[in-house]
């Protein structure tokens, strides 16, 4: 197999051991699942599936990111309990991917079950040098980790211009240098708030996923990845603060997942511009749904557009209309073939359209794309 590795910018061999770890970013519960994150997690899983069709177990953590300032405002303008808000978006998450065939994963823990885990991660941290207590917040200091930068590539111009677009206060008056970054800081009145040495707070958006991965995982992961705009700040700040705090490389492969687009922009809940997975499915066949988003490149950037699930249903017809017994194996070789090529699902797509034109059962074949018949 080999996967596109976004920290050597290259497609490169993907050999991992036996029991393969993997840590995929998840959600921040305070909304429904979009088709955005649906991309993202229906990548991930068929990753999965050819691993496991390769004999691999497959340990794959997906947190929840139930402390952090948008899940906060929601439950604030909602009138609600944070945890109350949390709960119930986290289950209609998990019954969308339940819904679009989803393997089951390895655990799926939440940021709030693991302030302990932070709050010792953080000493870690300290005691080796890398961050320092100022303002009433801990920092950590980019300026002692020579290698930040690498897993994007990205200048230093470049990686201030992205913290101030994606939440980072790279005016903090507190810290030493803009790209240093929050690993604790203080609760506003109504937010939830935990004792520590530095006083009381909260964690930082980054903490909780080294944290967790480190708790769920161990030190070092074989494949850790999310959508593409999490490259940085947040994993290239998970990778500095693991390896300052364990001495030990943090990720082997990292894997991203690009961005799916609506009216010319990114879909996002800040602009609202969403296709709602639980929406879809209560219109369309939700192996159709799926059907839509493996037809995509996980690596290529794509438009919605309303049409969609209406060809997607089509061709799932004539994929059933050719899934007597339990398949063919040519046709299944020929997917396993496309999906060790970068992870081609395009390709598995045609090579199945092809099978069934020529009435060849493509049962199996489909199955390994997640898409059952």
């Amino acid at each position: 197999m080999r996967l596109f590795d976004t920290a050597r910018r290259d497609v490169v061999a993907f050999e991992p051991p036996p029991t393969v770890l993997m840590y995929t970013c998840g959600i921040t519960p305070y909304d429904a699942t979009h088709l955005g994150h649906a991309f993202t997690f229906v990548s991930f899983d068929v990753l999965q599936r050819r691993l496991v069709d390769l004999g691999h177990e497959v340990r794959c953590v997906r947190n929840v990111t139930d402390v952090d300032d948008p899940l906060f405002e929601r439950a604030r303008r909602m009138g609600v309990h944070w945890l109350d808000l949390a709960a119930g978006e986290e289950r209609r998450f998990e019954e969308d991917m339940r819904a679009l065939g989803a393997l089951p994963v390895f655990s799926t823990p939440r940021a709030s079950s693991a302030i302990p885990d932070i709050k010792g991660f953080i000493g870690m941290v300290v005691d080796r040098g890398f961050a320092y207590a100022s303002g009433g917040s801990v920092y950590f200091d980019v300026s002692r980790f020579p290698g930040f930068g690498e897993v994007s590539g990205y200048d230093e111009a470049t990686m201030v211009a992205l913290a101030k677009e994606r939440g980072g206060n790279v005016d903090d008056p507190n810290k030493r240098h803009p790209l240093d970054f929050v690993l604790w800081h203080p609760s506003a009145s109504d937010e939830p708030a935990w004792d520590t040495m530095w006083g009381p707070g909260r964690p930082g958006w980054h903490i909780e996923c080294s944290a967790l991965a480190l708790r769920e995982l161990g030190p070092t992961i074989d494949l850790h990845g999310g959508g593409s705009d999490l490259i940085f700040p947040h994993h290239e700040c998970e990778r500095a603060q693991s390896e300052a705090a364990t001495g030990a490389p943090f990720v082997r492969h990292w894997m991203h997942v690009a961005m799916v687009g609506m009216d010319g922009h990114k879909m996002s809940k800040s602009r609202g511009n969403l296709v709602f997975v639980d929406a879809l499915r209560a219109r369309h066949d939700p192996m159709a749904i799926r059907l839509l988003l493996v037809e995509h490149h996980y690596r290529t950037e794509w438009e919605w557009r309303a049409d969609m699930p209406a060809e997607a249903e089509a061709r799932l017809a004539r994929w059933r209309d050719a899934s007597t017994g339990s398949g063919d194996p040519g046709v299944l070789d020929d997917v396993r073939r496309a999906l060790d090529d970068d992870l081609d699902t395009p390709s598995a797509v045609r090579t199945i359209d092809a099978a069934a034109a020529s009435g060849r059962s493509v049962r199996s074949a489909a199955a390994l794309l997640g898409v059952a018949l």
